[in-house]
């Protein structure tokens, strides 16, 4: 039998369709019942809700927008971020959302490329100055204003754009169709196990892709309560805000659990089901502390930028922590070799079908690059993987360098090309390597004439990268591993390092 799973597809999406006006949908039947609640802090019903992302919608386009124009988000961690963002889609505008943790130096590119004719910028994150930028007064002040009727269209139209790193080192921007939102109900019974009566607790920020669709916009489309703790919150605290604000499903990345599970003492949470979590493989042993210490199942999911998530656990499909999960029923995956799908049970590269509603249109601009991920009917997610008998995959590993930093994917080259400019360093590699059980930090390792001052080097990774993006370690070698073609053994500068621990 071949590595393949394809249980037939999901209903087409249906047409003419808009992407927010679908996700708001169901609350437009109960709007006094709280959509979303920023702990402690502000509170939102379902009605509030639409009548602020529509009015945004007519305030962006009284400022000269039209459908099929791109918006770039540099906004933080506050409600206005899912607001811009669904009102740029109820408009037809192409929303852009970015890191805020980018610098501005990061960010100037993505303009360049970009060409949006808004930049909705919030004065505490970082941006380039632009006669583009509208100030986040102006974009509060639209809230009020009359609803914007919605921008019906095609569903392979182009909805949103948003950026991953590539083994290039430059970041690409993937652009996404309408019909992106429509794939996502395949998660509901696959990893989430949602219903309308849910409260789900996202631990991330709202200007994280993986908060904005798992702890956002997938309870709206179900109808739930989004619960979103306040900026600032520590690890430490979410289990009591989840036990106070009966929270029934809680999500956040690997790096989030194990920092919770750092306490001594972690209070009831009555209320809670399970547990989410995405971003970077969950060890199994953070999985059996968090199963030990609240009696509560964490389900995992696998996914990309190019196309969510795709591979999980769910209530339906309790998997083992050492596999990732099987694909969700409306799914077509298989694990790829280069003949076509390898027989079950061995090691192929994870591929979704080109006709899964979730996938990427392309990258902006780059159709070479996009061609390059097409392998006929199949777009390769560059992982690796094994598939048995009940559809179940084990996770082997990139089959690039690529880094993980809390969740986020991070090139090595581009941290190298950074630190590559720093006066005194002859040679640069960056790898992700493990410096206890379960935790990883992204490490530089550099040549130079002497081992240079390691608080400068900080200081410039600091004005020169995302925070996420900083390697943790800075580490003097005589010489970096290379190949006979000369080519950097990135994975020889991890084994070499952990083998020295």
């Amino acid at each position: 039998m071949k590595s393949e799973f394809d249980q037939g597809p999901l209903a087409a999406c249906p047409a003419p369709f808009n992407m927010a006006r679908y996700v708001l949908e169901r609350g437009a039947a109960m709007p006094d019942k709280i959509a979303l609640c920023v702990l402690g802090v502000e509170q939102w019903t379902y009605g509030e809700l639409r009548d602020a992302v529509l009015g945004t919608a007519t305030g962006l386009l009284q400022a000269g927008a039209k459908p099929g124009d791109r918006v770039l988000m540099r906004l933080g961690n506050t409600v206005d971020f899912p607001l811009a963002y669904l009102g740029a889609i109820a408009a037809g505008l192409v929303p852009v959302p970015t890191a805020s943790a980018l610098t501005a130096r990061e960010v100037a590119p993505m303009i360049a490329t970009l060409k949006p004719l808004l930049i909705l910028r919030d004065p505490d994150v970082e941006c380039p100055d632009d006669p583009r930028i509208m100030t986040l007064n102006a974009l509060r002040g639209m809230r009020d204003l009359p609803a914007a009727q919605w921008q019906m269209g095609d569903p392979e139209r182009a909805g949103y754009i948003i950026y991953t790193s590539g083994t290039s080192g430059k970041p690409r921007a993937v652009v996404h169709a309408h019909r992106a939102i429509w794939a996502r109900q395949m998660m509901f019974e696959g990893w989430y196990g949602l219903h309308s009566e849910d409260r789900v607790l996202h631990a991330g920020a709202f200007n994280w892709t993986y908060t904005l669709g798992t702890g956002l916009m997938d309870p709206w489309t179900m109808g739930a309560t989004a619960l979103i703790p306040a900026a600032g919150t520590q690890a430490a605290d979410l289990p009591n805000l989840i036990a106070a604000h009966k929270a029934t499903i809680f999500a956040a990345a690997p790096g989030v659990y194990r920092q919770l599970l750092n306490q001594p003492d972690i209070v009831s949470m009555p209320d809670l089901r399970h547990g989410l979590s995405a971003g970077e493989k969950l060890p199994p042993a953070t999985c059996a502390r968090w199963e030990a210490e609240t009696d509560t199942p964490i389900y995992e999911a696998y996914g990309m930028s190019e196309c969510s998530t795709f591979i999980s656990a769910g209530p339906s499909h309790p998997t083992a922590s050492t596999v990732l999960g099987r694909p969700q029923n409306g799914r077509r995956i298989a694990l790829l070799g280069e003949d076509g799908p390898v027989p079950l049970g061995d090691e192929g590269t994870i591929a979704v079908h080109r006709s899964d509603p979730g996938l990427m249109l392309c990258y902006l601009d780059a159709a070479e690059e996009t061609a390059q991920k097409m392998q006929g009917e199949w777009f390769l997610t560059g992982d690796q993987g094994r598939m048995d008998a009940d559809h179940q995959i084990t996770y082997l590993g990139r089959n690039d360098d690529m880094m993980n930093a809390g969740g986020f994917r991070v090139s090595p080259v581009e941290v190298e090309s950074c630190l590559a400019r720093y006066d005194g360093i002859t040679a640069v590699g960056a790898a992700e390597v493990a410096v206890k059980e379960d935790v990883t930090v992204i490490a530089a390792f550099y040549t130079a004439a002497t081992p240079l001052d390691e608080d400068a080097l900080r200081r410039y990774a600091e004005a020169n990268l995302a925070r996420y993006k900083q390697p943790r370690l800075y580490i003097h070698l005589p010489a970096l591993p290379m190949g006979a073609n000369g080519k950097l053994l990135r994975a020889q500068l991890r084994q070499q390092f952990e083998a020295s621990r």
